[in-house]
């Protein structure tokens, strides 16, 4: 049987994580707390998913937010 992971990203796509953090912060907050222009310069969700999935370092400062938002 095979054991579930320890990992809180596991199993959800990133589209979800950002739809997410969205819908909780709305744009204006998720720029005031990861200062990248897909935030704060017409925001959209493709636009910021495009920019996530070839920005490494932005990506991952989407994800340790959302670690923080899933554990309140």
């Amino acid at each position: 049987m095979p054991q579930p992971s320890a990992d809180p990203l596991h199993g959800i796509t990133l589209k979800e994580i950002l739809v997410q953090l969205h819908e909780y912060y709305g744009w204006e907050e998720l720029s005031n707390r990861i200062r990248i222009n897909c935030f704060y310069e017409n925001p959209s969700i493709n636009s910021s998913l495009k920019f996530l999935r070839k920005t490494p370092w932005a990506r991952t400062k989407v994800e340790e937010l959302y670690v923080d938002f899933i554990k309140r």
